[in-house]
């Protein structure tokens, strides 16, 4: 082999090299943190308020401060998502993008041991023990398949493609939603 000849040879294998790595990176779904599904926010101005001055007049969206709750009565009250009766602040940029992430599964719809819809969300209790997490950190998965769960919590791994469309459920409002391609049960 010539030198000409073994040089064009060593650029076509890095070209070809080249093209069939970009195209198995370009496949393979983005790994997302909860985190990400959060969109920055413009920086918060310092409250002139002290800790002592008491109890604000008005809410931050300008409305009249509920009255105080009797004591007592804190078990009582309806809780509500963070941001409720807003549309979720969601990163529009993931609309159709491959992605993976983990969390825990919080079930909607079942048969027998088989799930195959749930609310995936980042922390054990949520929705369920403790008020709902923001939408925006609440995703809604279908399955065609369905996944075998022992308990209302395991963690997964979910792989999909991710929607930015708002899911409204009994349990919780979800920003995201996905439609699972793969679920993979995390065993601790």
């Amino acid at each position: 082999m010539t030198r000409s000849t073994s040089t064009a040879f060593a650029a076509a294998l890095a070209i070809l090299f080249l093209i069939c790595g970009g195209a198995g990176a370009a496949d393979a779904p983005l790994a997302l943190k909860w985190a990400q599904l959060v969109p920055p926010k413009a920086p918060i101005a310092p409250s002139s308020r002290t800790f002592f001055s008491g109890v604000p007049s008005k809410s931050d969206n300008g409305e009249p401060a509920p009255p105080p709750l009797p004591e007592g009565k804190f078990m009582s009250m309806k809780r509500r998502q963070p941001g409720a009766g807003t549309p979720p602040a969601v990163v529009t940029e993931l609309n159709g993008k491959s992605v993976q992430i983990g969390g825990y599964v919080v079930p909607l719809d079942f048969e027998a041991t088989s799930i195959k819809e749930f609310l995936l969300v980042p922390f054990v209790g949520a929705c369920i023990h403790v008020p709902p997490p923001p939408a925006n950190q609440i995703i809604y998965v279908k399955s065609a398949r369905g996944i075998e769960i022992s308990g209302s919590f395991d963690p997964v791994k979910v792989t999909g493609t991710l929607k930015t469309e708002t899911a409204f459920t009994g349990l919780a409002d979800a920003g995201y939603s996905i439609d699972a391609e793969e679920i993979e049960r995390i065993t601790p």
